[in-house]
């Protein structure tokens, strides 16, 4: 069965960037953007879901991280609708509720081909060193964009910064690697329309 893979090259004024993603992979990760933080999220999200993911991208960091993180999130996005292909066979949604220390988190996932983002995360700390902690809901409404998947995270409960968008991103991976999963049951698309 032939792997799915997708290679995403994105360059704009503000941003540039070339990713590669395998959703049949081995959790592998190789993550450069010049925002460590980010780069800890987006290696955790390969390892979690189970997908290699190999990343370069440089940004308009000193004017802000908006415009990269935000970019990344469409790169991802467009790697995954590209990877799926036409989704024959697949789960289709995928939901985890997660742990981390204190906090809880959960995702769930349909890719439906229609793109809707339900971000209920709140964090009382409003950075991780210099990292904008709101710029998190930036990157997953570009990755739905993208995605062209419909994605609802939320957080239960929970304190720590750092804890809250690792449950996240942890929650999110799980979701996916489930919702990406081939179905040896389902014959065609998983959908009462024929077309997702």
């Amino acid at each position: 069965m032939a792997q799915r893979r997708a290679h995403v090259v994105r360059h704009t004024k503000e941003t540039r960037i070339d990713l590669r993603l395998n959703l049949d992979g081995q959790g592998r990760a190789s993550v450069k953007t010049g925002m460590p933080f980010l780069d800890h999220m987006l290696d955790l999200f390969a390892r979690h879901s189970v997908c290699d993911l190999d990343l370069r991208a440089k940004g308009d960091l000193e004017v802000d991280y908006h415009h990269l993180v935000e970019d990344l999130g469409i790169a991802l996005g467009e790697a995954i609708r590209k990877a799926l292909g036409n989704k024959k066979g697949i789960c289709r949604y995928g939901f985890a509720i997660l742990p981390m220390d204190e906090c809880l988190a959960q995702a769930a996932i349909d890719f439906s081909g229609r793109s809707f983002l339900v971000y209920r995360v709140k964090s009382v700390k409003k950075r991780i060193r210099d990292f904008d902690v709101s710029m998190v809901r930036e990157f997953m409404q570009g990755l739905a964009n993208a995605a062209q998947c419909n994605l609802h995270l939320e957080l239960r409960y929970g304190d720590e910064p750092h804890h809250i968008l690792e449950a996240i991103f942890k929650a999110l991976a799980r979701a996916f690697d489930m919702a990406k999963t081939r179905d040896p049951r389902v014959r065609g698309v998983p959908s009462t329309k024929g077309k997702l």
